[in-house]
C-alpha cells in the first residue's frame, strides 16, 4: 500500500543497464524488469525504484542524495561489491552509529553501506 506523502520511489542514471542488473544482482540479488530498452525497474527491496539510460551518474561531489545499504557484514558486502566490478571511493570508517564505506556502481552512481559494527573476521 502506497502511504500518503512519503518517499515512494528512487531513480538513477545507467550509462550501460546491462551492467546495471548484472551488478545489482550478483551483490544484492535484486530482480528487474525491462521497461523497453531505457529502463529497467527493481522492486521489494526496501524502495521501489529503477534505472534510466544516461550518460550521467549520481555523486555526493556533485550535490546528490546519498542511498546507504544496510549490512550484517560489512567485509563481506563490500569483497562482494568488488568482485561485481563496483570501486570502493571510501574505505570502512568509523562514525558515531557504526562503521560504513562508499562504493561506486559500474555506472559510477555513489553509494554506502553501513553496519553498527565492524565484522572482527578478516
Amino acid at each position: 500500500m502506497h502511504k500518503n506523502e512519503k518517499i515512494n520511489y528512487v531513480e538513477w542514471p545507467a550509462k550501460d543497464l546491462s551492467a546495471t542488473k548484472a551488478f545489482f544482482t550478483k551483490v544484492f540479488a535484486w530482480k528487474f524488469e525491462d521497461y523497453g530498452p531505457e529502463y529497467i525497474a527493481f522492486s521489494n527491496e526496501g524502495l521501489d525504484g529503477g534505472f534510466y539510460q544516461s550518460d550521467l551518474c549520481s555523486s555526493t561531489e556533485n550535490g546528490s542524495a546519498l542511498i546507504v545499504f544496510y549490512s550484517d557484514s560489512l567485509k563481506s558486502t563490500l569483497t562482494k561489491i568488488e568482485k561485481a566490478g563496483g570501486t570502493i571511493i571510501k574505505p570502512i570508517f568509523d562514525f558515531p552509529g557504526g562503521s560504513r564505506f562508499h562504493f561506486n556502481d559500474p555506472n559510477g552512481n555513489e553509494f554506502a553501506v553501513w553496519s553498527e559494527r565492524v565484522d572482527e573476521e578478516a
